[in-house]
């Protein structure tokens, strides 16, 4: 019973970390800033780490789910 609630969060989780990577991936590859206001670096970084973040724990609830 369980494991429908786990395999909707870990599916959101892991699309929304996958999307996050790629938009952050395209925004740095284009030379265009990722945060408004942030330098670059910075945010590029912080972004690519939650979209890690979230993408991993969509596989794991996915996996355990």
């Amino acid at each position: 019973m369980e494991s429908g609630p786990a395999i909707f969060a870990g599916a959101a989780f892991a699309l929304f970390g996958a999307a996050l990577l790629l938009w952050t991936g395209t925004r740095v590859w284009q030379c265009r800033p990722v945060a408004h206001g942030a330098s670059t670096p910075v945010a590029a970084t912080l972004t690519a780490t939650f979209g890690l973040v979230f993408a991993g724990a969509g596989v794991w609830l996915l996996l355990t789910g």
